[in-house]
């Protein structure tokens, strides 16, 4: 049997109280995992001769991601993306219309394979792949990164600190930004919690080899609005894990349209991409 030390599995020290630019009362980060067919194919690769369910995923380079700037251009909000390498190679045009309309790039892996400690050099090297899939197609060097099927273990955030990550935005134990302690007592990236209730794929996404119910607008939205209003109060960050071929469908996309209609009717809610907020918390931690 395994046992563990009582020890937090965390090491980082509590999250700073910090003010949030210009007044703002709390932040908004939208981030965005355009996964395309890596959802499907990264961790079941059997998948890969099932050309209907792996159409889930084809949602975004045919029609998702376009819709979803269209979204963001209309309520005029910047977002981040997180791209597996295999997304931007595939669908290059779209993710091209991504940096063409001024958004975030983060880095979501390679073929969106959940990270290992057991297999470390695989986790490594989809860190590397990805980075190279990223500038090929992109021209970019992503400062952020999401972790492909929310995973990571101490070995691989020090790797990702040490590749030029700047900021993480995976776990999910906090509601204000935090700095990594590595496992060599290094400061590691700064952690951008995600809160799990903004997940979209739990409310919108089911298929044949992964059924789950499906929550229509009413359920979602006031779900969305609650939590957000209470992070609100609290002077937190609302991070949100979207995917076109969820957010990007004709119901869903209006669900999300009036949730950020909400957000930016307060009036006192900072917007921002995770580099602009990582950016910030460094700022405030130089001071």
């Amino acid at each position: 049997m395994t046992d563990f030390p009582p020890i937090a599995f965390n090491r980082a020290p509590p999250a700073p109280d910090f003010p949030w630019p210009n007044g703002a009362k709390s932040a908004l980060f939208v981030g965005f995992d355009v996964d395309g067919e890596t959802a499907w194919i990264g961790n079941r690769p059997e998948n890969g001769d099932r050309l209907v369910t792996v159409s889930h995923g084809g949602w975004d380079g045919r029609v998702g991601i376009a819709r979803i700037l269209d979204l963001l251009e209309e309520v005029k909000v910047k977002a981040t993306f997180f791209i597996p390498g295999w997304t931007a190679l595939a669908h290059r045009l779209q993710c091209e219309a991504i940096v063409a309309a001024g958004h975030e790039i983060g880095h979501h892996g390679y073929l969106h394979r959940r990270p290992e400690r057991s297999a470390f050099d695989a986790a490594r090297a989809e860190i590397d792949r990805g980075f190279e899939a990223l500038d090929r197609a992109l021209g970019v060097r992503p400062v952020g990164y999401r972790a492909p099927s929310g995973e990571n273990f101490p070995e691989l955030l020090a790797y990702l600190a040490d590749s030029g990550i700047v900021y993480s935005s995976s776990f999910r134990d906090d509601f204000r930004p935090y700095r990594h302690l590595l496992h060599d007592d290094r400061p590691g990236p700064i952690e951008i919690p995600v809160n799990y209730a903004f997940d979209d794929w739990n409310f919108g996404m089911t298929s044949r080899v992964d059924p789950r119910p499906i929550f229509g607008r009413d359920a979602v939205l006031s779900l969305w609005i609650d939590e957000f209003e209470a992070t609100h109060a609290w002077g937190g960050c609302t991070t949100m894990v979207l995917h076109p071929q969820v957010s990007g469908r004709p119901m869903r996309w209006h669900l999300l349209r009036d949730f950020l209609r909400h957000v930016l009717a307060k009036g006192d809610v900072w917007i921002a991409t995770g580099a602009e907020i990582a950016a910030h918390y460094r700022a405030c931690e130089a001071a």
